[in-house]
C-alpha cells in the first residue's frame, strides 16, 4: 500500500526534536497539521528523557514548546516532620529551587498543602517511568509530574475540616486570625493546624510548637 503525503511526513517528523517540530509546523498548512499531532509532539517531548508514557493533554499547546528538565517534577506528599530544608536534602536539590517551583514565599507554606513539587536533579530517575501532565493549583504552572509511589490521587481535605464546618464563618475567621498572630504564620498554615487539631486552638498551638521543636532538634530551623 502506497504511503500518502501525510504518512511520509509523519515518518520524517518522528525523528525531529520539539524545537524542529515547531519550525516544521510553520512551513505550510499540511506540515502544521502533522507536526502538531498530539502523539507525535508527546513522543518528541519525552524522547530525550526516555520516558515510557506521558498521560494527559496540556491545557495550552505552549506546554510542548520546551521539554527541558525543568518541565518535569516529582510529586512529594506532605507528611508530618517534612520541611523545605529536609526535602531539599532528601532529593538533593536547592531550597530556593523548591520554593520557586512551588510559588512559596514562606517555609511554613508547606503545611497548607497536600504535596510539594520537587525539581528533578537527576534525569535518570525519569527513565521508563510514567509522568502526568498537571496544572498545580499552588505552583500555578503546568508540569509533567512523576509519582514515585503509584499515580495521582484525588485530593482530600484534612479530616479536621469536618469539625470546623459547624463553626460560623465569623467564628472561624476569628480563630484563624488569633492563631495566625500567635504562630506568626499565614492564614493557610493557621487553618492547617486548626484542622489537624479538630478545631481546638490550644491543640493547634501544641501541634505547631511540636513541629518547631522537631525542626530545631533536627537542625532544620
Amino acid at each position: 500500500m502506497a504511503l500518502t503525503c501525510r504518512d511520509t511526513l509523519r515518518l520524517i517528523f518522528q525523528r525531529l526534536t520539539v524545537a524542529d517540530l515547531a519550525r516544521a509546523s510553520c512551513v505550510c498548512r499540511v506540515w502544521n497539521s502533522v507536526a502538531t499531532e498530539n502523539d507525535l509532539v508527546a513522543s518528541a517531548f519525552t524522547a530525550p528523557w526516555r520516558i515510557k508514557d506521558l498521560v494527559g493533554k496540556p491545557a495550552s499547546g505552549a506546554f510542548w514548546r520546551d521539554n527541558g528538565i525543568w518541565k518535569f517534577a516529582i510529586s512529594h506528599r506532605i507528611s508530618r516532620g517534612d520541611s523545605v530544608t529536609s526535602l531539599a536534602v532528601k532529593y538533593s536539590v536547592q531550597v530556593m529551587d523548591i520554593k520557586r517551583l512551588n510559588n512559596m514565599m514562606s517555609d511554613h507554606g508547606i503545611y497548607s498543602r497536600d504535596r510539594l513539587l520537587i525539581p528533578i536533579s537527576n534525569s535518570e530517575i525519569l527513565v521508563d517511568t510514567t509522568c502526568y501532565i498537571e496544572v498545580d493549583k499552588y505552583a500555578k504552572r503546568e508540569v509533567a509530574v512523576l509519582y514515585l509511589e503509584g499515580g495521582p490521587k484525588r485530593e482530600q481535605s484534612a479530616s479536621g475540616m469536618n469539625h470546623l464546618s459547624t463553626v460560623s464563618a465569623h467564628g472561624k475567621r476569628k480563630l484563624i486570625e488569633s492563631l495566625r498572630r500567635s504562630m506568626q504564620v499565614d492564614d493557610e498554615t493557621a487553618l492547617y493546624y486548626l484542622a489537624i487539631a479538630e478545631g481546638n486552638p490550644r491543640s493547634a498551638l501544641s501541634e505547631f510548637s511540636a513541629d518547631l521543636t522537631w525542626e530545631r532538634q533536627a537542625g532544620l530551623n
